[in-house]
């Protein structure tokens, strides 16, 4: 069945609902465009309207549609590509006396999700492009204070309010009638009610209503919206240990919970089940299904994008295991903790960070490998290796490994590898910090060959300690030092380094296996 929300999406201004002033004031600024060039932002809660405005907009203008969803595409370079030069291009239509049809209307969703610190330039390019525009621009957002003085100053403001029961109502009437569905008004009444001003929501409400039935009753709507038969352990024993995708994939159908939150119970619970390769193939089909609930939101609650998360959260995950299991998996709670979120942002952020690419590509191309090859802190080394690395506290390594709790392994792994960071800092530096005290007061750095100046060193008690000389007429500190240098040079030789002093300075991962 096809979507209703995409099936009875406004294609005109006339047909936005609960919105009126709004809806003025968008049409007021198309028509006189090319006097003020300014761009716009509708900003409001999701599922009022405001992407279907835009289009229906487009629509009526005769303008083409450039779309980019800019938390998905917010590097600087992504924004230039997509956006930057059809907001700066004249259409042929356009130069030749061709009026609004000619235009193209650059539509950037998310707006308010563009960050300059971790997005790479983002929000600077946004700013930017909505200064030397030759097009007209619309930008999405849900709230309107999350994004920058820089923003909201550079384009007019039009504020979507939620829509009233009042007004969704009609809309349901409408969708019905031309369905061929019969219907009782309170049964729409108490859709429109249930949904607290999200028009898109209730239409999906209603859809899952109506379908199987000729008439919307008002018991059809408090008993028969939705399955409730399977629940979410009998979900998760299907998808993750029993049923074949197909089987899987129907009883996901069944569950009382959106897929976006389906996706969070499965990426939670699939480490305490799968492992080695099934834990990545399975991180591959979580990752995609994140793309797809990320476009839901993206489009403005389009949820005909809902149905490819779900093949991929239930069908994918199904088929990406080698076997049938059996027996009894302790799933544990509700994977909604605000601690756990933070923490994945927080390991996310050091992986953008530190791989130099953006949040997006981190969370959905790297985390899932590194959790599939640390997999319960195994093998040791790696997972010691991983959180040196990336510098990641007990929580995170907790998080990442799927190891639950902090315990006294994941404490020893940050230890160790606060230590690997420590040698590798010291490795690199090459003996620059490295410093002793002269017997006349003053700072002495070892010499080139790594031997000390003066035959004595001030102690911690601000004495002197004695330096016994050995046979050669070198003290053994010097000795040892030297014994050490030479080790090294050995060690850099056997690996092909044939001048150390060239190496750049940088620990790279190498330095912490």
């Amino acid at each position: 069945m096809t979507d209703w929300t995409e099936r009875y999406r406004p294609s005109t201004l006339s047909e936005v609902r609960g919105n009126n002033k709004a809806r003025d004031a968008l049409k007021e600024w198309a028509e006189t465009w090319s006097e003020h060039r300014e761009p716009v932002v509708l900003h409001g809660a999701p599922g009022v309207g405001k992407t279907s405005a835009a289009h229906a907009l487009a629509n009526d203008m005769g303008w083409e549609v450039v779309e980019l969803n800019a938390s998905d595409e917010r590097t600087a370079d992504a924004i230039e590509r997509f956006a930057g030069r059809a907001s700066r291009n004249a259409t042929l239509a356009g130069s030749l006396g061709g009026g609004g049809g000619g235009r193209q209307l650059v539509v950037m969703d998310e707006a308010d999700n563009i960050h300059y610190q971790y997005d790479r330039g983002g929000k600077a390019a946004v700013t930017s492009l909505l200064k030397e525009a030759n097009q007209p621009i619309v930008l999405i957002a849900n709230e309107y204070y999350d994004m920058s003085n820089g923003l909201r100053n550079a384009a007019r403001e039009i504020e979507f309010r939620d829509v009233s029961a009042r007004s969704i109502v009609p809309v349901l009437r409408d969708i019905l009638r031309k369905e061929g569905i019969e219907f009782d008004e309170e049964a729409l009444e108490r859709i429109a009610d249930a949904n607290s001003g999200d028009l898109r929501a209730a239409v999906k409400d209603l859809q899952a209503t109506a379908e199987g039935r000729s008439n919307v009753t008002l018991e059809a709507v408090t008993t028969g919206s939705r399955n409730r038969a399977v629940g979410l352990f009998e979900f998760l024993d299907a998808v993750l240990k029993e049923k074949p995708a197909e089987e899987a994939l129907r009883t996901a159908y069944d569950v009382d919970e959106t897929p976006d939150d389906l996706l969070k119970w499965v990426e939670d619970k699939v480490p305490l089940v799968y492992e080695g390769e099934e834990l990545a193939r399975a991180y591959e089909f979580l990752s995609n299904a994140d793309v797809w609930t990320s476009r839901v939101y993206a489009t403005d609650f389009d949820y005909s994008w809902w149905r490819y998360a779900t093949d991929n959260l239930a069908g994918g995950v199904a088929a990406a295991r080698d076997r049938t299991r059996g027996g009894w998996t302790r799933y544990g709670g509700a994977p909604y903790r605000s601690t756990r979120n933070a923490t994945r942002d927080e390991v996310v952020r050091s992986i953008a960070e530190s791989g130099g690419f953006s949040m997006a590509t981190a969370r959905l191309d790297v985390l899932p490998f590194l959790s599939a090859m640390t997999h319960h802190c195994k093998p040791r080394e790696l997972t010691v290796a991983m959180a040196a690395w990336y510098d990641l506290d007990a929580s995170a390594v907790s998080y990442v490994t799927g190891s639950g709790e902090t315990t006294n392994k994941v404490q020893s792994i940050v230890e160790d590898a606060s230590e690997l960071r420590s040698e590798a800092v010291e490795d690199h530096a090459r003996g620059a910090f490295a410093q002793r005290e002269g017997t006349d007061g003053r700072d002495r750095r070892a010499n080139g060959d790594g031997a000390e100046t003066d035959g004595e060193e001030a102690g911690e008690d601000g004495g002197l300690t004695d330096q016994r000389d050995g046979d050669d007429g070198r003290s053994d500190q010097q000795t040892l030092d030297s014994e050490a240098l030479d080790r090294d040079a050995e060690s850099d030789a056997a690996e092909g380094d044939e001048d150390p002093a060239e190496d750049d300075g940088q620990a790279g991962l190498s330095d912490f296996m």
